[in-house]
């Protein structure tokens, strides 16, 4: 069964909202609605959405603020800006704030998709890097778990070679548990917990490290995560 793309809908008009959320309802998406900006950096922090639709006049908290504080707390979700404005400066204003783009109302629906899935294919970790990637020193092979540096050929388990695509897509960026968790094990119903992680990097390191005590590759960034050094 295919996950459903989690999409993060702040708009406050009833109406607007409620026909772009039956829109992306019917596109296959999952959608959680806010209706201002303090409930939409609510529900950010606890959905986790693939991608965020971002009104820019909101009460209580403007869209601007939103989107400005997000980028400024290192959240890196993808931001889609609705606005009525249609200035080019106010454009400009609004990807230097740290949106991934902007559309300005009045929009088609079928616009708006071509514009989100256009977002999360850049995001995608398969898409960015491919089947066949370089990871430190090492070629892999999505496709036949497998990793080879120079003749050796190292076997990877399913989760441990998604876990290095996610990195190979993200080099450098912390990533912390319960994002590598969600975004690896998506497929997983129950909550097996993000202690899992530790469990299959340490196991991965065991593979790919030359020393897994002192890790050169995937590194270990006390108190926020993991880091992939590229």
């Amino acid at each position: 069964m295919e996950i459903k793309k989690k999409i993060l809908l702040v708009e406050d008009e009833a109406k607007i909202r409620n026909a772009l959320k039956d829109f992306l309802d019917f596109q296959g998406f999952a959608v959680v609605e806010a209706v201002d900006g303090i409930e939409a950096i609510e529900k950010a922090a606890k959905s986790r959405p693939d991608l965020i639709l971002l009104d820019l006049m909101l009460p209580k908290v403007s869209g601007e603020d939103v989107c400005r504080r997000w980028r400024q707390e290192g959240l890196q979700t993808p931001i889609i800006m609705l606005t009525a404005k249609g200035q080019q400066k106010d454009k400009i204003e609004g990807l230097n704030l740290g949106a991934d783009d902007y559309i300005t109302k009045p929009f088609s629906l079928e616009e708006l998709l071509a514009r989100i899935e256009a977002v999360l294919r850049r995001i995608d970790p398969a898409r960015a890097v491919g089947q066949i990637f370089r990871f430190g020193d090492l070629d892999v092979d999505v496709s036949s778990l497998k990793a080879r540096r120079g003749k050796k050929e190292i076997e990877l388990s399913k989760r441990e070679a998604d876990i290095m695509q996610y990195f190979a897509a993200n080099p450098r960026r912390v990533i912390n548990r319960d994002e590598l968790y969600e975004k690896v094990w998506h497929d997983i119903v129950t909550d097996i917990g993000t202690r899992t992680t530790d469990m299959h990097i340490a196991k991965l390191r065991g593979k790919i490290e030359a020393d897994s005590e002192n890790p050169k590759i995937i590194t270990t960034v006390r108190g926020a995560g993991y880091r992939y050094e590229g």
